[in-house]
């Protein structure tokens, strides 16, 4: 199989010589393939194109449906994988987009930024999107509970991890804890858990949720 699926790219010096080391390494009797015989692995399906700053941050659906993309152009991209809609562009950061979730469910997209917000978005843009703030500093990454309930997001100066109720209007919860920058967060599939990163300290924290 892995003979089948490289002879397209047999040209290439690694791979030429991965090939000879395969063939000559191979069990006798054996059977090698002569010409590509098998899709070659990776293969490419879609190109997104279409924003005009490097790209921060991507997330996917559970679906598979939608793909979503944050970028130094301020903007989030939603792209139907199929084309057969056109990308939705979400406007309304005023600096660089970090870190993009979808919910488990698809309606929802959250996104954090350099302008220090943490934004919701109706994927199918019913409605306008909510904007959280208390961070200090920019937000340098995001999640959303498997429910949809939590939003969680890590301040990159600040050196909090904030987590949102997206079912009310009450102010966050500030985990405080970290010596330094918080640069990634994720939530257990359970819920009750968040873990967080801390790049300035060199430690990852497990709080109850």
């Amino acid at each position: 199989q892995m003979i089948g699926r490289l002879l397209p790219f047999e040209s290439e010096p690694g791979i030429a010589a991965f090939l000879r080391d395969l063939e000559a390494n191979a069990p006798r009797p054996r059977l090698l393939p002569l010409r590509p015989a098998l899709e070659p692995a990776g293969t490419c399906v879609r190109v997104l194109e279409g924003h005009t700053g490097s790209i921060n941050s991507v997330a996917v659906s559970a679906d598979g449906r939608w793909v979503i993309s944050g970028s130094d152009d301020n903007t989030l991209w939603v792209w139907d994988v199929e084309g057969h809609a056109p990308p939705r562009v979400l406007e309304g950061h005023r600096r660089t987009v970090n870190s993009v979730a979808i919910s488990a469910d698809g309606r929802w997209v959250v996104s954090g930024s350099d302008d220090h917000t943490v934004r919701v978005w109706d994927v199918e843009g019913h409605t306008a999107p909510r904007v959280l703030r208390g961070h200090t500093w920019f937000v340098n990454a995001v999640t959303i509970s498997a429910d949809g309930r939590w939003v969680v997001s890590a301040g990159y100066g600040d050196n909090t991890v904030r987590i949102w109720d997206l079912e009310s209007q009450a102010e966050p919860r500030i985990l405080e804890g970290h010596n330094g920058l918080v640069d990634a967060v994720a939530v257990s599939a359970d819920g009750h858990s968040v873990v967080s990163r801390g790049h300035g300290d060199n430690t990852v924290r497990v709080w109850d949720l």
